[in-house]
């Protein structure tokens, strides 16, 4: 197996951020290259950093495909080998647990909590996205409290882009007769969560109550399709794909159902928000958390049909 590869930029924030988006606006990204963005630390909250991890020592081209997401000159790119190990689970190793809403997720490192109202889930560092400790799995956590607590009843959901299972697992809990679908392009998440899920007691299967995993490049998959229309669906992805699928998601809600989105820079935002209007969806509430934002829309009940693409 070749040696791990990651590609370092330091930027201003709205540099790095303006990348992020260009990133996604490229049809052409390889995507072996895996991009983030972040802030250096606390008390420096101007100043980013771009990664980009490689599953081998970085082209020519791909260098060139990563200066290509700055307008402008790019800064100086700087390449170094990884540790022989999985990047993305050696970055999770040790994390804090954290609170959200009427959740609490951590490690296998820390021990749960227990607490009255709470429910604890454990998701071991993985090759899938959605552990909790990002900002945006961790808004979608307290927006599924927030619907709950404003007494949104769902009886079938779908969660689209779902990595480890989190987010299908939350909302499970809180509605516990609801017929669940959960699907990722990634198929490697078939197995993530199988694993997560019987570690957290929850059921797989057809039934209400019981969760089923399909492999689904967004909501092209005969049963996602044929299990529709749905009460809620919930996409924390990335904002260029919930601007394509903001039509297929209206198509797939029952008129009033609501649909959970994250993923989106909080610069982002007027994009997602404007395809979702066009496809007969309104704003319900947002919450902001760090950088991200997390929408919560409705289906008008007086539109037109809109019809998948």
């Amino acid at each position: 197996m070749s040696q791990s590869w990651k590609v370092i930029a330091f930027a201003p924030r709205p540099k790095i951020e303006a990348a992020l988006v260009a990133h996604e606006e490229a049809e052409d990204w390889d995507p072996e290259m895996v991009i983030a963005g972040s802030e250096i630390a606390e008390d420096r909250p101007d100043d980013w950093r771009l990664e980009v991890y490689l599953p081998s020592k970085p082209s020519k081209n791909q260098k060139a495909a990563i200066a290509r997401l700055f307008a402008g000159p790019a800064p100086a790119l700087k390449a170094e080998p990884l540790p022989d190990t999985d990047w993305l689970t050696h970055s999770q190793q040790g994390l804090d647990p954290i609170r959200a809403g009427r959740f609490h997720v951590h490690t296998p490192e820390h021990p749960p909590l227990r607490a009255p109202g709470l429910r604890d889930f454990c998701i071991p560092a993985s090759q899938a996205f959605g552990t909790g400790q990002h900002a945006t799995t961790a808004g979608c956590l307290e927006m599924l409290s927030e619907l709950k607590a404003r007494g949104l009843v769902v009886r079938n959901l779908a969660d689209i882009g779902t990595g480890t299972g989190l987010l299908a697992f939350a909302a499970l809990h809180l509605w516990p007769r609801a017929l669940a679908t959960a699907s990722d392009i990634d198929t490697v998440c078939l197995d993530v969560v199988d694993d997560n899920a019987r570690a957290n007691g929850i059921a797989q299967g057809h039934r209400p109550g019981e969760l089923t995993m399909l492999v689904a490049d967004g909501m092209e998959h005969p049963l996602l399709k044929a299990r529709g229309p749905y009460d809620l669906v919930i996409a924390n992805i990335l904002a260029g794909p919930l601007i394509d699928l903001a039509p297929l998601f209206s198509a797939h809600l029952l008129p009033g159902g609501s649909l959970l989105l994250a993923g989106l820079l909080e610069t982002q935002e007027d994009q997602v928000r404007r395809a979702c209007r066009r496809a007969g969806l309104r704003i319900a509430g947002r919450i902001v958390n760090g950088d991200w934002s997390i929408l919560w829309l409705r289906k008008r009940t007086w539109s037109a049909k809109v019809l998948a693409r």
